[in-house]
């Protein structure tokens, strides 16, 4: 991998940030790392590379950074890291452009993938391409699992979505299984992205 870009990792944990610089300095990385939001954005940031921030930081969060990026008109490529806990509020990131997100603990080659995927996309994730054959498995969804995709991308977790949808919680998992074989994906953060690239409107319509 070319060293004309910085990855640059935006964590308040210190062993968190040892940890991803180590991992991507192998992966013949530049790296480049800060201890906040406020720290990053105060230095320069050239175009070309990517961000991998956590979502949750004192004084500023990893979302409140990219609104504040998206402010600037710095288009560089957002991956947020979260908690399993914190998935709405990372969906929330994505519709807002982040190119991914990332739940702990996370594998080192999911990581790596989506690091090269946000550099491959140059930006936000709403200027992918989106494979034909994507749109015929959406078009492929039965009503019950659009509904159900809707309202994931809208960052509801599961409880709420059967509350919604007037089913039990147990069924929403099953259609969401589902969701994920017809999808061809293997994780949320993944069927978010696909969803979401491909234009599929979130339940609350935003």
């Amino acid at each position: 991998m070319s060293t004309e870009v910085t990855i640059f990792i935006v964590d308040d944990d210190a062993d968190v940030r040892d940890s991803l610089r180590a991992l991507l300095e192998s992966a013949h990385f530049e790296v480049a790392d800060y201890d906040s939001a406020k720290a990053f954005l105060a230095s320069p940031i050239p175009r070309g590379g990517c961000v991998i921030a956590d979502i949750r930081m004192p004084d500023m969060d990893g979302l409140e950074m990219q609104e504040e990026l998206l402010k600037r008109n710095i288009e560089v490529p957002v991956i947020v890291v979260t908690g399993h806990g914190d998935v709405p509020l990372a969906v929330r990131a994505m519709k807002a452009g982040a190119v991914d997100f990332i739940e702990k603990p996370y594998d080192d080659e999911v990581l790596l993938g989506s690091v090269r995927r946000a550099l491959a996309s140059g930006g936000s994730q709403r200027k992918q391409e989106v494979d034909p054959a994507t749109m015929q498995l959406i078009a492929s969804l039965t009503p019950r699992e659009r509904e159900v995709l809707e309202h994931l991308i809208a960052g509801r977790p599961n409880k709420v979505i059967a509350f919604e949808l007037g089913i039990s919680p147990r069924t929403v998992e099953i259609h969401r299984a589902h969701l994920m074989d017809k999808m061809r994906v293997r994780s949320l953060p993944e069927l978010v992205r696909v969803a979401l690239a491909a234009g599929v409107v979130p339940a609350d319509g935003k």
